[in-house]
């Protein structure tokens, strides 16, 4: 059984930087994707490091990603194609896109997000069966009722907005629009689920539907008469249903794990949820409970992270 553990990081260029939560910001604040590329500088040594010890726990080979030629091949490409992609969209594909490069080798695989921090020496393969699907965790408890949506309450990466997103590509594929909000910060999956979930097929035509729902250049609906059910029909190559109010749409984007959530559901992949555990979330709490295997510190407070590890 071969085995890898791997990681991503790319040093996004300022002028590349996404400031898309400038309307949340207060006056003095450092924007978030700012402060991620400071803090990573800062802590590059002991973030590899941290992977590279666990993924010999897993009895593992260890992989790390950067900034060099295929990535910049990659990313030239999408932005060629998809003009209308930011860096971060890019990079969030690039790292599926390892899913199914590392596959072609490994028969499991683990992707930790490079803000993710093994605490305890636990192994993952061991623990999950990636037999049984894959292993991801769902914030499907941090979506908000659209009613509650306002103009201000959201931004592109709110899990209401990857939620409400997966909702519209859903309907729009005549399938059930139940979903889960998807965070791939961390990923356990063996090649048989990976070549399941089928992430890339269709992308294209992924892409333009997320850009038409986007955009909402509508003129028609066709509905089945005998069954009720909405079917595709486009008029001049424009998608056509309009189901989501500006409030929620403006947030629609080109999103990784709305097309994640959305690839589960339309290839009925197995899944397995990660706990409190294996995927812990660390914001302002100021501690990170007893217990936790994986920290993923998305307030880049590492220096917390490693005062727990060396407590």
């Amino acid at each position: 059984m071969q085995r890898v553990v791997y990681s991503l990081y790319i040093d996004i260029p300022k002028d590349e930087i996404d400031i898309f939560d400038k309307n949340l910001l207060k006056e003095g604040d450092t924007p978030i994707n700012i402060n991620t590329k400071n803090k990573f500088k800062i802590h590059y040594g002991d973030l590899c490091a941290s992977k590279e010890i666990y993924a010999k726990t897993c009895g593992a080979d260890f992989k790390m990603f950067e900034y060099g030629p295929d990535y910049i091949v990659y990313a030239n490409n999408l932005k060629e194609k998809y003009p209308y992609l930011t860096t971060y969209n890019i990079i969030n594909f690039y790292k599926i896109h390892l899913l199914y490069e590392l596959g072609k080798t490994y028969d499991e695989i683990l992707y930790l997000d490079f803000d993710v921090v093994p605490i305890e020496q636990q192994n993952f393969f061991k623990h999950w069966d990636l037999t049984k699907g894959i292993a991801v965790l769902n914030n499907n408890d941090r979506t908000i009722p659209i009613e509650r949506v306002t103009d201000t309450s959201q931004t592109i990466r709110s899990p209401s907005s990857k939620y409400f997103n997966a909702q519209a590509m859903l309907f729009e594929k005549g399938l059930s629009t139940k979903n889960d909000v998807i965070n791939t910060g961390i990923i356990g999956i063996n090649k048989e689920h990976l070549d399941k979930l089928d992430y890339f097929n269709h992308f294209e035509d992924n892409l333009t539907l997320m850009k038409h729902l986007k955009i909402q250049i509508r003129e028609e609906v066709k509905i089945n008469d005998e069954t009720g059910t909405v079917k595709i029909k486009k008029v001049n190559d424009k998608y056509v249903t309009n189901i989501f109010p500006e409030k929620v749409r403006q947030y629609f984007g080109w999103d990784n794990e709305t097309l994640f959530s959305v690839k589960l559901k339309e290839n009925k992949v197995p899944v397995q949820w990660l706990d409190d555990k294996w995927h812990y979330f660390l914001y302002n709490q100021g501690f990170i409970p007893k217990g936790t295997i994986l920290c993923h510190a998305i307030n880049k407070d590492f220096d917390l992270v490693w005062r727990r590890i060396n407590a």
